[in-house]
């Protein structure tokens, strides 16, 4: 199903963003927070908020905590009010990028975001001029030894639409509305899910090849990645799994 080189990319990205462990907590419970107050504390009825404590509880954060985050997202507790906004651009080699982020004041969170973007090579886009360039997907990331065709036999009737692995570790790609059912097979079928959450999937790539301009895309990425507002950085790069062994090994 997909090629090998976007699965290797996802997967250092991904690793280098749990490494910022207090900043990954801060950023989970604003999203619980944010998902209480758009639709409820009963994560049976509110799938964001389920997905959210979901995202939660794989990472580690205290069930107290997730308490607490619900209850001031619903008004139970005084906590700050949070909007969800989204900002488009472009990094270097045209690489397409969305920035989702929770903020408390919009016009500041703007103006960084449009900063870092300058200061690292990319510029800011008009709403809509590259969000067509992605799908929102269910996205699991989980362990098993088991062969692809094995697997897609456990899984396709739970919505799975596409498939790539390194190694033990698999990537599978659903409906957002089949987020829990796809998750709920891989689990029934024995496997150990590392991620599952609601994503921006390209569908259609940028291929890179040179290392210097991976690293131009990847630092604007990381600095988007580090400001306190964002919540989630997606991008259309297609990276050679080489050239991410070459990265890793730095």
């Amino acid at each position: 199903m997909s090629g090998h080189s976007k699965w290797a990319t996802t997967k250092y990205r991904k690793g280098a963003q749990d490494k910022a462990r207090a900043k990954l907590f801060a950023k989970l419970i604003r999203q619980i927070e944010v998902a209480a107050r758009e639709g409820g504390s009963d994560t049976t009825s509110n799938a964001t908020l389920r997905t959210a404590v979901s995202k939660a509880r794989d990472n580690s954060v205290p069930a107290d905590t997730i308490e607490r985050a619900i209850k001031r997202g619903t008004g139970e507790l005084e906590g700050v009010r949070y909007e969800s906004i989204s900002y488009e651009g472009y990094g270097p080699s045209g690489v397409a990028v969305i920035v989702e982020c929770l903020s408390d004041n919009r016009n500041r969170t703007g103006a960084e975001i449009r900063s870092l973007f300058s200061r690292n090579g990319g510029s800011m886009a008009e709403p809509g001029s590259v969000a067509w360039q992605f799908e929102r997907k269910a996205v699991i990331r989980f362990k098993s030894d088991a062969d692809e065709e094995k697997i897609l036999g456990e899984l396709i009737d739970s919505g799975c639409e596409d498939l790539s692995n390194q190694e033990n570790e698999w990537l599978a790609l659903a409906p957002p509305s089949d987020l829990a059912n796809l998750r709920g097979t891989i689990e029934n079928s024995g496997w150990t899910v590392i991620s599952a959450d609601l994503a921006m999937v390209a569908n259609q790539s940028i291929a890179l090849n040179d290392l210097g301009e991976v690293k131009k895309v990847l630092k604007l990425l990381d600095a988007l990645e580090e400001h306190d507002d964002a919540q989630n950085v997606y991008d259309n790069s297609d990276i050679p799994a080489e050239i991410i062994e070459a990265l890793s090994s730095e």
